[in-house]
């Protein structure tokens, strides 16, 4: 008797173990993908496998998901994020208004690539992290499908001078209120011997330096032949108007003098470019943690505005997160989870942007970021909100208010809010940004001779025209005019 009772309770404990045991769910895993900006000899894999693991051990606790990370070197990530989307190997994904290709903001949410996170968000950490504008500015068709960075959001940008040149011609970089003005500056790099006086980092940049003119607000060069007239308020065929052509005979006279290298229109320089000595004046978005650049490019520069800051429809979506629409419910969520905990959990944020203390990076007297970055190195823009992240060397004292401040201080464009719906014109306006690389890429880094840019501009328009562009402003027209009613 005193078996079959052992008997039975061994029976009853073992189905109460497997019950148990069945009950027990293990982390949801999810695939996220990052662009690398600042490494110059690429990724180091086995560092981040180790960043990857020491992120996975920290979070195990907290949440039930379990993280891996794949990056891609920037030059490439356009096109292999791209691909790692539509291929559904990807659950959460960077990537920003201005990138290009199938990961460009608007493509994704057209494409039905994207996830919409509108009831996902609802009572979470990630929400409340962040201001509901925020949420507002980012939506498209009035849903949340992208989790914007906190970081500077709204868009302005300078011209950033190696220092050492600075004080090397004694230039006054304040003098300097338009990109005409650089010219002396220019010549003076140029008979240093130097390859890249003036670096367009090969960005046709028409969209960015005339940003106080116009509100480009598609958010991606290949289609900045559109624009609101910021004088008019109206939709305007920015290759009609004198700051275009201003601007390509510009760019076209300082190929000539040898001010802009063939580099940018050939594409050759690469976005590591900028941590050399072969450059004089580039560009920098301006942010309120201007400084950062010097450990950026492993140089002291010196940073002067050359426009004003709007905030717009895009300017949110520098730099965002998104849930592919391949994700089931519980990896979106799990998704959400993770990027709530990066966005208020100190320790999370450093260990996802700078990698593992002692390795790849330090804290200086200051309590402040040293980076050493020679295997893993990424900045706070692309990563985490900068009302969390632990601030790099040089960083203001008050640097989650600093954000806070600059974001509030920017004008508000008059068509900020404003989203084109491109389907009725889909094919016309897919055809019309198929044209840039060909025309309007090229009238923009210097690949266009100064006697032929007026004719350029034309070849440009009639190309256009022959791909629908009268139909495309006709409808960019209509939406925004019922828009501002």
């Amino acid at each position: 008797m005193k078996k079959r009772v052992l008997a039975l309770l061994l029976v009853v404990a073992m189905v109460a173990g497997i019950f148990s045991g069945c009950g027990k769910k293990g982390p949801v895993k999810i695939n996220i993908l990052r662009d690398q900006f600042n490494l110059a000899g690429g990724v180091d894999e086995a560092q981040l496998k180790k960043v990857q693991d020491a992120i996975n051990e920290y979070i195990k606790d907290k949440i039930g998901v379990e993280v891996s990370i794949k990056e891609v070197s920037s030059g490439e990530y356009a096109e292999k994020a791209g691909n790692a989307v539509v291929n559904k190997e990807v659950n959460l994904l960077w990537t920003a208004a201005w990138q290009e290709g199938k990961i460009q903001t608007g493509a994704l949410v057209q494409n039905d690539l994207v996830y919409d996170i509108s009831d996902l968000l609802k009572d979470t950490a990630l929400y409340r992290s962040m201001d509901l504008s925020q949420w507002e500015a980012t939506k498209y068709n009035g849903k949340n499908y992208f989790v914007p960075v906190y970081k500077d959001n709204v868009e302005g940008y300078d011209l950033m001078y190696r220092k050492e040149l600075v004080d090397k011609y004694n230039f006054d970089v304040t003098k300097v209120t338009k990109l005409a003005d650089l010219e002396t500056f220019l010549a003076a790099c140029k008979n240093d011997g130097l390859k890249y006086p003036m670096l367009l980092q090969k960005g046709a940049m028409f969209w960015r330096f005339y940003i106080d003119s116009f509100d480009f607000f598609t958010g991606e060069a290949e289609s900045n032949f559109v624009a609101v007239d910021r004088a008019t308020n109206k939709v305007v065929l920015t290759l009609d108007t004198p700051q275009y052509k201003e601007y390509c005979d510009l760019i076209a006279k300082w190929r000539t003098a040898g001010y802009v290298h063939e580099d940018e229109y050939t594409k050759v320089v690469t976005d590591t470019t900028t941590q050399e000595k072969t450059w004089g004046v580039s560009w920098w978005t301006d942010t309120p943690n201007n400084a950062e650049a010097n450990s950026r490019y492993n140089q002291e520069v010196v940073i002067n505005p050359i426009t004003n800051r709007w905030a717009h429809s895009t300017s949110a979506l520098g730099s965002c997160y998104c849930v592919t629409a391949n994700c089931s419910k519980e990896q979106a969520k799990a998704c959400i989870d993770f990027l709530g905990l990066l966005y208020t959990d100190k320790t999370l944020a450093d260990l996802f942007t700078y990698g593992i203390k002692g390795e790849d990076y330090d804290l200086n007297a200051d309590g402040q970021v040293e980076k050493k970055g020679e295997k893993y190195n990424h900045s706070m823009w692309e990563s985490v909100s900068a009302t969390i992240i632990t601030p790099e060397k040089g960083s203001p004292a008050n640097f989650a208010d600093a954000y806070r401040q600059f974001n509030g201080s920017a004008k508000t464009s008059s068509a900020a809010g404003f989203r084109f719906n491109s389907s009725p014109v889909a094919a016309e306006y897919a055809a019309c940004k198929a044209l840039f690389a060909e025309y309007g890429f090229i009238l923009e880094t210097g690949g266009v001779a100064e006697a032929e840019v007026a004719t350029k501009i034309a070849d440009y328009k009639k190309a256009l025209e022959g791909a629908g562009l009268n139909k495309v402003i006709e409808e960019f027209s209509k939406q925004y005019e019922a828009w501002k009613k």
